[in-house]
């Protein structure tokens, strides 16, 4: 979908050019602190500061017309000083040579001849350089000036700086620079620890804890949900409540964003960019939050993607990603909402709002704020599941509006001087690296025809000839809709076709339920089986779909109808060091479960509740040879059946695929037994969103 919405990139690039820069200058590659100086040394920049503003014997009287270009170029009241004038003005260069020597003592010499050919004469793109070098105007100053200049007074004659107005200067861009730098660094604290500590805490994995101790501290820190019994079930069908283990790490990123907001902002009197020190934090504090809404934005793409590197080096789930995502899509837009309102504050006070307002840096930063205050209300639970198709397309949407928002909101305002516009790069390339991923799963596997079979009201079965992989899968139709980039998740219930034509006895106990109804049936399977005869194999998937509204319920009106296949997601984790494995299934949830119960060396059992028995009969051949409970039309008691099946047994894992309540009631259950000293451990096979 946002390939498609992406090329908007191109339209609204072709906008900017109407618009102008409100700041102009050197194309800088990198951070502020991390390839990119500002004021460096600030002994030299703030000479500059404190006489570029001088009118020179070669400087411009300005006509009232052209006060609007005031602030993009040295000027001072009507006085307009060009590049080539400061280049060639023996005064202004012997006088900033002069104040350089007094006040960068210390500096080693190769760094202010650079100071001096860089930024001698402007901070422009493509500028002259000093007629002579620092060393060279020096030189020609044959006796030591002593006379100071004052502020606003023509510079005609080789003077001493004003030292107030010095000091005013040197703190002004020593200590902005100072802001900047740990801007910078602490977005790149948020981007670094966002996924360093994913990998991190799943290294503890492979470190050999006594299994009781960690199955003890997953109950009680890692697996229930934080308050309630409700995890993927939302409360008030509204808010999902997070597990205790993702609340600790939503619980960092909440407390690392909010203390990185504040720390080292330091202020420093006087000081010529800020009149008051309330003003002067202000600014930094509006800076910050800008910058970290930046430095948050790769993770929160990263943390939304299926092709998400995380998912492949860490043991932590999509459906946990998923979470953090909306989680850090909250820190994300309130630091931007943060930053607009102080700078609206800021330019309301200072009486500039009404320009300010105009210009389209500030248009392209309100269309990102308010993209991002949209999201939020419009990825509401209740939309997602009510209008799923609709919140994704409107999704991605703003999410280009966001991007592309903050993209033009720096370059209009700064070009490409600071390096702001690298997060975006990195945010950009996170999803460009994910949608690549995508299509070359789907190339992998081409165009391919699923053959439909209608398995009873609920269900319907896909087998898709030549394609080969585990996991999940993501669906495409294209001819059953308009919306070519929709696709479904299901997992895979068999990688061979062909197997469902079994004939033959399997050994099968069947006990009728003893409500009155007498609809209900519990069956009972052992672990063999006897084969007659079966179709012969081929290289396939299998998908069972249940049949809703929607996609699925076209599907079963076809017989066939091309396919596109994203596969290869999900590779099951290893649970061969638990003796004993069992799995509780729910529906077409029997799919995840499969794959675990043939790969495991032990002892397995499968607890599978079903509404119909057509999907039962249907997977007979791949649970032939499983040790086996079915529960048909009958809601089984989670909690008394794992206790009667891992009560007996001293280590074990557990396997939930099925709707979110039975989830939510195996994962208490669980946490339950974990607090009692057994030895289980968790895992839960999910689709969420």
């Amino acid at each position: 979908m946002m390939t498609k919405t992406f090329g908007a990139l191109l339209i609204f690039s072709a906008i900017q050019h109407a618009y102008s820069m409100t700041s102009q200058g050197r194309t800088g590659h990198g951070l502020i602190g991390y390839g990119i100086d500002m004021y460096k040394p600030p002994c030299a920049h703030a000479c500059r500061d404190t006489i570029s503003g001088s009118q020179l014997a070669c400087s411009m009287v300005m006509s009232s017309h052209d006060h609007m270009f005031m602030k993009r170029m040295d000027m001072s009241g009507e006085v307009m000083t060009e590049p080539e004038c400061y280049a060639t003005d023996d005064v202004y260069l012997q006088t900033l040579a002069y104040c350089i020597s007094t006040h960068c003592i210390g500096i080693p010499q190769w760094q202010l001849e650079k100071y001096w050919a860089t930024y001698a004469v402007g901070r422009d793109e493509g500028q002259p350089i000093p007629k002579e070098t620092y060393q060279q105007a020096l030189a020609k100053i044959s006796d030591a000036p002593t006379e100071v200049l004052v502020s606003g007074e023509p510079l005609n004659k080789t003077s001493l700086v004003d030292e107030e107005e010095y000091l005013a200067n040197y703190n002004g861009d020593a200590s902005f620079e100072n802001a900047e730098i740990h801007h910078e660094r602490y977005g790149i604290v948020l981007l670094v620890t966002g996924g360093a500590i994913p990998i991190a805490t799943s290294l503890l994995r492979f470190v050999p804890f006594p299994s009781a101790w960690t199955s003890m501290f997953n109950a009680y820190f890692i697996t229930p949900p934080t308050f309630g019994s409700k995890h993927n079930v939302p409360i008030f069908n509204i808010f999902h409540m997070p597990t205790r283990g993702q609340a600790l790490f939503i619980l960092y990123l909440i407390i690392i964003n909010f203390v990185l907001s504040f720390v080292s902002l330091d202020t420093t009197t006087p000081n010529a960019w800020y009149a008051t020190v309330h003003e002067q934090w202000s600014g930094y504090l509006g800076l910050r939050v800008g910058v970290l809404s930046f430095a948050n934005l790769p993770l929160l793409i990263l943390y939304a993607g299926r092709n998400n590197v995380l998912l492949w080096v860490t043991n932590w789930s999509h459906s946990t990603f998923l979470l953090l995502h909306r989680w850090v899509a909250w820190i994300c837009t309130l630091q931007a909402v943060v930053h607009s309102i102080m700078y609206l504050k800021s330019y309301v006070e200072s009486g500039d709002f009404a320009t300010e307002v105009k210009l389209a840096y500030w248009i392209w930063g309100s269309v990102a704020t308010l993209s991002f205050s949209l999201m939020i209300p419009c990825s509401a639970y209740p939309i997602r599941k009510a209008v799923y198709e609709v919140f994704l397309l409107w999704h991605n949407l703003l999410a280009v509006f966001v991007v592309v928002g903050c993209y033009y909101h720096i370059i209009c305002r700064f070009q490409r001087q600071w390096g702001y516009e690298t997060w975006i790069y990195v945010a950009i390339a996170v999803w460009g690296f994910e949608r690549a991923m995508r299509l070359a799963r789907l190339a992998r596997n081409g165009v391919r025809t699923a053959k439909v079979t209608v398995i009873d009201d609920d269900y319907v079965r896909v087998d898709i000839e030549g394609v080969s992989d585990s996991g999940h899968a993501y669906l495409y139709f294209p001819t059953l809709t308009w919306r070519l980039w929709e696709n479904h998740p299901f997992s895979v219930a068999s990688t061979v076709l062909g197997s469902q034509a079994l004939e033959g006895a399997r050994k099968r106990e069947e006990t009728a339920d003893v409500e009155k109804s007498g609809a209900v049936s519990v069956v009972k399977e052992s672990g063999s089986s006897t084969r007659s005869a079966v179709a012969p194999a081929k290289v396939g998937l299998t998908f069972l779909l249940r049949l809703r509204d929607g996609l699925t319920a076209k599907i079963r009106n076809h017989a066939s109808l091309p396919v596109l296949v994203e596969s290869g997601y999900g590779s099951h984790e290893s649970l061969a060091s638990h003796p004993f494995l069992l799995c509780v299934a729910g529906g077409v949830g029997i799919t995840a479960c499969v794959p675990y119960l043939r790969a495991h060396p032990g002892r397995t059992r499968l607890l599978w509740g079903v509404r119909t028995p057509g999907i039962v009969e249907d997977m007979a051949v791949a649970l032939a040879n499983i040790d086996k409970e079915v529960y048909i039309g009958k809601r089984m008691n989670i909690s008394e059946v794992l206790e009667r099946e891992l009560c007996p047994v001293e280590d074990a894992a557990v396997v939930v695929s099925g709707p979110n309540g039975m989830a939510d009631e195996v994962r208490v259950a669980v946490a339950k037994l974990g607090r009692r000293g057994f030895k289980i451990k968790l895992v839960e096979e999910a689709f969420s969103w």
